[in-house]
């Protein structure tokens, strides 16, 4: 993926036990974002997303927004290298 840019995000606030991460995971695959998301000890959530820059764009708005029941306060998101190694967005654990 030559072509792909890559975003590394933590978002604080009602993030967890709102179904986000599967959303987030849905909301990438229907966007063609490949990558990953995953709660963090502290209650933030933490993603990477790559793709096409479009496409990211369009997730990283999404994250900003987030599930219908999550309340985001704030995104500290960076610009990072695309690593070019996944074909899914995966939900960890």
């Amino acid at each position: 993926m030559s072509d792909s840019v890559a975003r590394h995000a933590r978002i604080s606030g009602v993030v967890q036990g709102v179904f986000f991460r599967a959303s987030a995971q849905r909301q990438a695959r229907q966007l063609g974002v490949v990558g990953w998301v995953r709660n963090m000890a502290d209650g933030r959530v933490e993603l990477y997303a790559e793709g096409p820059r479009l496409a990211v764009d369009q997730f990283m708005a999404w994250a900003a927004q987030g599930p219908a029941h999550a309340v985001v306060r704030a995104i500290d998101q960076n610009a990072v290298e695309a690593e070019g190694t996944y074909d899914d967005f995966a939900v960890r654990r």
